[in-house]
C-alpha cells in the first residue's frame, strides 16, 4: 500500500480517548464534514477526516474527483468497482493502525462516512480483524453483500451500527438503506436504524440522534 491518505485531523482540548474516523461522500474532501466535530462535541475524541482519492467516476461521464470507489451506474447494488471498494478498505485500515500507534486502542475507533464514504466504513468495520467501538453510516448503504457472509471478521461480527436516512433521498434511495439494516441485523449487529424527512444531505435532528448513540458506544 502507498502512503496514507491525508486527512483533516482536530483534536480534543486534552488526552485522546477515542477517534472517529469520518469518510466523506463522493466528489467532496475531507473538509466537506469537519463541522461535525464541533456539533457532536465527544470528550477526548480526535476526529480524523481523510481526503479521498482522485479517480474517474463512469456515472459522471468519466470526470475525475475525489472518491472511494467508481460508481458504475445508478442501481449501487448491483454493479460494483469491487476492486476500488476493496483499496479503499486497505486504505483506512492504515489510518486506523496509526490511530493505534498513536495510542487508541481499536475498540475506541468509530468509523463513520456520509453516502459513498459510509459504504466504505460499512464495509471496512465488519472485516476489520480487531474489535472497533462501532460503524456509523449517514444516507450510505453496504456494498458487496454478497462476499460479507464469508468475510465478516469474528471480532466486529456484532458490532454496533447506526444507519441514518433521508426519506426523500433520491441518491441513494431509502429503501437500500431500509436493506442494509435488515442485512446487518441479520448478521448479528446490533444495528439502529433512524430516517429523517429530508433529502441526500445531513440534518439537526439527525445530528442530535448520532451525537447520543456515540456517547453511549464510547461510554461518554
Amino acid at each position: 500500500m502507498s502512503e496514507l491518505l491525508p486527512a483533516v485531523e482536530i483534536n480534543p482540548s486534552g488526552p485522546v480517548t477515542a477517534s472517529v474516523v469520518c469518510l466523506h461522500g463522493l466528489g467532496a474532501d475531507g473538509h466537506d464534514l469537519t463541522s461535525l466535530a464541533a456539533e457532536l462535541d465527544l470528550p477526548g475524541a480526535r476526529f480524523v477526516f481523510p481526503h479521498a482519492l482522485v479517480r474517474p467516476v463512469t456515472i459522471n461521464g468519466g470526470y475525475r474527483m475525489r472518491a472511494w470507489y467508481d460508481v458504475l451506474g445508478a442501481d449501487f447494488g448491483t454493479t460494483q468497482d469491487e476492486a476500488g471498494i476493496r483499496e479503499s478498505e486497505q486504505r483506512v485500515r492504515a489510518l486506523i493502525q496509526r490511530e493505534v500507534e498513536r495510542g487508541v486502542s481499536t475498540h475506541r475507533v468509530v468509523l463513520a462516512g456520509f453516502s459513498q464514504g459510509a459504504a466504505i466504513a460499512l464495509h471496512t468495520a465488519l472485516r476489520y480483524p480487531e474489535r472497533l467501538a462501532g460503524a456509523l453510516a449517514l444516507s450510505g448503504y453496504l456494498p458487496l453483500v454478497d462476499t460479507l457472509q464469508a468475510e465478516v471478521h469474528p471480532a466486529n461480527k456484532d458490532l454496533p451500527v447506526m444507519l441514518a436516512h433521508g426519506t426523500e433521498d433520491t441518491v441513494i434511495p431509502l429503501a437500500l438503506g431500509e436493506a442494509s439494516c435488515r442485512k446487518l441485523t441479520a448478521l448479528g449487529c446490533t444495528a439502529a436504524w433512524r430516517s429523517y424527512p429530508m433529502p441526500h444531505t445531513l440534518c439537526a435532528e439527525e445530528i442530535e440522534d448520532v451525537k447520543g448513540w456515540l456517547k453511549r458506544i464510547l461510554l461518554l
